[in-house]
């Protein structure tokens, strides 16, 4: 298995490593100590020795950051774990915040003295962080204190190593483009942008530009490293040389110089000393790298990570290899989906044993190489938290007349995949088939969207609402979120959310997932891949539009729609919708299971 159910949370052990770190910090005279849950590369997925948030408060979900003072501490998540939180913490030790309602800044607005020092690594928060909260201490006379080494890995006994694991190519085939030919185009941004050089800290992006993989966090496949892109000059990756095979090796110096991480802090040196005008992106590198840049005379011009865009565009190999993986994954998601059905009316069934199953499905197409994140695996309550991880205390049994929602990916060589499907167990109610179908709705509103060159995520974000709004309902969500090709499954900069500025463009992919979320009784949320198709003409218009197209193929529980609140044209996509599983998915599928994908994806 590639997930594993245990609750590793140790809230009991908070309280005595919370004094523990107060004692360190009094050593070192510091007042206080900020610790996110990140590491060196901003990443949304840690290695197990940067889960230090989860170490001191006993908090193991994948965003938060507490705040540590003399006499008080509080631990700051946003609305995907607040129930999370409260069980994982305690609540003599740690204050739990909302991130939105009470943030570190305002939290350490009413609580900093003039004159005290607020320690931070500045190596675990980004320039953008590191701006916000010197103003804030700057204001209340307070000094924000960059430390050398962590306190926390001072006293953190039996921290684990940092992962070493292997990395491989990426076939040119899958790729689509050689690690040279990126280079060069990212070259020739750098020389419009009129820099010398830019700082690569996010694992997938290094990765995509050097054609490697690699295995360091969970489910990502990435290799943790650095990079400095040279205008006129080879790249410069900084990696641990234990993770790199002969061939390996031998390829990736074909294009780029090779040095151990420990080479990244003269390098920065060496730009300053030349005053390079150096592009780095404030939201996604360490304030530590910014610092060192400019100490030693260097100039930053800040602006986005230069790989960010043209990986979150796929060329036509990615599309074609996206295409391929997206069809063995809905015939595994099929066999399961039947599977689920025929099995769970006996009522032996929990979450934890649906999980596996799904997973098992998967490998059996031969080529699974991870599942894309911790499969949300929630029945009747549960599917309301729409962030929810099962583990062996809480999985809870798939129960007659609850629904059971199951989000999931797969990592696969030739793409990534990212899939929810909603079912009931025996008869939903009126109500659980009224907010089902709205949401469907919402997701064909968006399945079908037409819309101009320049459109971007918050534009489109209401399509997906417009049904609940009606209702008075909504989701507290984004719609989608981009999506790699045997990478990430959370990409940028692309996104269906509020906050979604990015203008699409033909060849990005992004997950469509609407949702209703009913506290303590049920969730509803159905999620399929689309990918922005290339703009045309529509006849008699006067602009070119974008669309998408469908990736994800795998049937939608026809028992929980209220065919009379679909529209004629909802109808008829949905109808064409299951057609086009049924050719599909149809012939990938046998015996049992072709018949009932028959059944399943019959017309309204």
């Amino acid at each position: 298995m590639f997930q594993s159910f245990d609750d590793a949370s140790e809230p009991a052990a908070g309280p005595a490593r919370l004094a523990r770190l107060r004692a360190r910090l009094t050593g070192e005279g510091l007042d206080g100590f900020l610790v996110p849950r990140a590491d060196e590369h901003q990443g949304e997925y840690v290695p197990k020795a940067a889960e230090r948030l989860a170490w001191l408060t006993g908090f193991t979900g994948s965003a938060g950051t507490c705040v540590v003072l003399g006499d008080e501490a509080a631990v700051f998540v946003d609305g995907r774990y607040t129930l999370q939180v409260r069980e994982q913490t305690d609540g003599g030790a740690f204050e739990r915040c909302h991130l939105v309602d009470m943030p570190p800044s305002k939290w350490l607005a009413g609580r900093l003295k003039p004159g005290q020092r607020l320690g931070y690594d500045p190596m675990l928060h980004t320039v953008a962080q590191v701006r916000r909260l010197e103003k804030v201490c700057a204001e209340a006379g307070a000094e924000f204190v960059a430390v050398a080494d962590n306190p926390i890995d001072a006293v953190w006994d039996g921290r684990p190593a940092l992962p070493v694991g292997a990395v491989l190519l990426q076939p040119g085939d899958l790729a689509g483009a050689s690690a040279a030919e990126k280079i060069a185009r990212l070259e020739a941004a750098l020389e419009k942008a009129g820099v010398d050089a830019a700082v690569l800290t996010q694992p997938d992006s290094i990765a995509w530009l050097f054609n490697v993989r690699g295995s360091d966090v969970a489910h990502n496949p990435v290799p943790l490293a650095f990079a400095i892109l040279r205008k006129g000059a080879p790249p410069q990756l900084f990696i641990d040389g234990r993770k790199l095979s002969n061939a390996v090796r031998s390829a990736v110096a074909d294009v780029a110089e090779i040095a151990e991480p420990a080479g990244l802090t003269p390098a920065l040196a060496a730009l300053g000393a030349k005053a390079a005008r150096v592009l780095v992106d404030p939201e996604l590198t360490a304030d530590a790298i910014a610092r060192r840049i400019t100490a030693a005379g260097g100039v930053i011009v800040e602006g986005q990570d230069p790989v960010l865009l043209p990986k979150a565009v796929k060329n036509a190999a990615e599309i074609a290899g996206t295409r391929r993986a997206h069809l063995r994954d809905g015939a595994a998601v099929t066999r399961f989906l039947h599977w689920l059905e025929t099995t769970a009316p006996a009522g032996h069934l929990d979450e934890i044993a649906v999980a596996e199953a799904l997973e098992r499905f998967r490998s059996e197409t031969g080529a699974l190489k991870d599942i894309s994140f911790d499969t949300i695996s929630g029945a009747g309550a549960h599917a309301a938290l729409p962030h929810y991880r099962v583990t062996r205390a809480s999985s809870a049994p798939l129960k007659p007349g609850e629904i059971y929602l199951i989000d999931s990916g797969g990592q696969y060589e030739d793409g990534t995949t990212d899939i929810t499907r909603t079912v009931i167990v025996g008869e939903p109610t009126a109500e659980m088939r009224d907010r089902f179908t709205r949401v469907l709705a919402g997701m064909i509103a968006i399945s079908t969207a037409r819309f101009p060159v320049g459109t971007s995520g918050a534009q489109l974000d209401p399509f997906a609402r417009m049904a609940l709004w009606k209702a008075g309902l909504d989701f507290d969500h984004g719609t989608g979120h981009g999506v790699g090709v045997y990478l990430s499954v959370h990409e940028g900069p692309q996104r269906i959310s509020k906050l979604g500025t990015t203008p699409f463009e033909a060849g990005m992919i992004l997950s469509n997932e609407p949702g209703y979320y009913k506290a303590g009784e049920y969730g509803i949320r159905i999620e399929n891949l689309l990918l922005v198709t290339p703009a045309e003409p529509v006849a008699g218009g006067e602009r070119p539009m974008h669309g998408f197209e469908t990736l994800t193929f795998a049937p939608i529980d026809r028992r929980l729609i209220e065919p009379a609140l679909l529209s004629p044209a909802d109808r008829a996509w949905l109808d064409g919708y299951h057609a086009e599983v049924l050719a599909r998915i149809g012939p990938l599928v046998d015996g049992e299971t072709r018949a009932w994908l028959a059944r399943a994806t019959a017309p309204l």
